[in-house]
């Protein structure tokens, strides 16, 4: 396929790699540099949005935000502008569910397909091509963009129609928030008690309270290695948008609004751009006590 691809951060870079390795055709945009690497295996540079959706039979959009999407979608020189009856749109942003309903509509209404895709598994995922992909949108054009979900990705289901990718999106978030909180009280808990943390997350890893969380972030809090595969600032944007709809639909999400406060803590002493494990900078905090001692 002819793809143009509109985001090559962190997460972007490998993915867009992966459909380069895979034998498409790929144009990308970026506002930042784009990695060599990726011209190097073929990947043609383009200065604007419209000119990805020009030369792209499906068009990925891969940025931080909801403005963000909409910028790149309806924006000055945006995705739009290059659309022509047929293309495909899909966006694999994590955004708010509400707002993507309303982009698909737009789409739509000018004979193009839309799919809202966002991924989980972070940097680690998107660099082994092992991404959990949730779509919302229609079967047909699920089915046609399915081979190229993947290449990038290995848990891939279509949950429901537009906006119900992102909905669970935000389901994801909440779950993998709450489970770097619980990893980091248990860590330190541990620690604090005179327990060598990485014997404990390695005796617990056998058990029912095994995780790819304690696995990986775990290891991450045990080590001291806050490098960001999904940086602070990222997670506290989607716990926004589960605290923000869950007013809307009038329901508590207690234990979200915490660790959306403990994010809130780590941000605040001015460490926002670090992994999201770092979530327990702030347990320690509380604790005056460090993991490991």
């Amino acid at each position: 396929m002819k793809i143009g691809f509109i985001g090559i951060g962190i997460m972007g870079a490998p993915m867009a790699g992966h459909l380069l390795d895979g034998g498409h055709e790929l144009t990308v945009n970026d506002i930042s540099p784009i990695p060599r690497e990726l011209v190097e295996k073929g990947a043609t540079v383009v200065s604007s949005a419209r000119e990805a959706a020009e030369t792209g039979d499906v068009v990925i959009v891969m940025v931080p935000d909801t403005p963000d999407v909409e910028v790149v979608l309806f924006g000055e020189n945006g995705v739009a502008e290059g659309l022509s009856s047929g293309k495909i749109v899909v966006d694999m942003s994590s955004i708010s569910p509400v707002e993507t309903k309303e982009f698909a509509e737009k789409i739509n209404a000018l004979g193009c397909s839309y799919l809202d895709a966002p991924v989980s598994g972070g940097e680690v995922g998107a660099k082994a091509g092992s991404l959990t992909i949730m779509v919302g949108g229609d079967q047909a054009t699920f089915d046609t963009v399915k081979p190229l979900f993947e290449l990038m990705g290995q848990n891939i289901t279509l949950v429901g129609g537009n906006g119900d990718g992102q909905t669970c999106k935000v389901a994801n978030q909440i779950i993998v928030a709450l489970t770097i909180e619980a990893v980091g009280e248990a860590l330190l808990f541990a620690s604090k008690a005179g327990a060598d943390p990485a014997k404990v997350r390695e005796a617990l890893m056998g058990g029912f309270a095994s995780s790819k969380i304690l696995e990986i972030h775990g290891e991450r809090m045990i080590q001291r290695t806050f490098e960001p595969g999904f940086r602070i600032t990222l997670h506290q944007k989607d716990l926004n948008l589960a605290l923000s709809n869950a007013r809307k639909l009038q329901m508590a999400l207690p234990n979200t609004a915490t660790a959306q406060e403990l994010f809130n803590s780590v941000a605040a002493q001015g460490d926002s751009g670090l992994d999201h494990s770092a979530m327990v900078l702030a347990l320690e905090k509380l604790a005056e006590y460090k993991v490991g001692g």
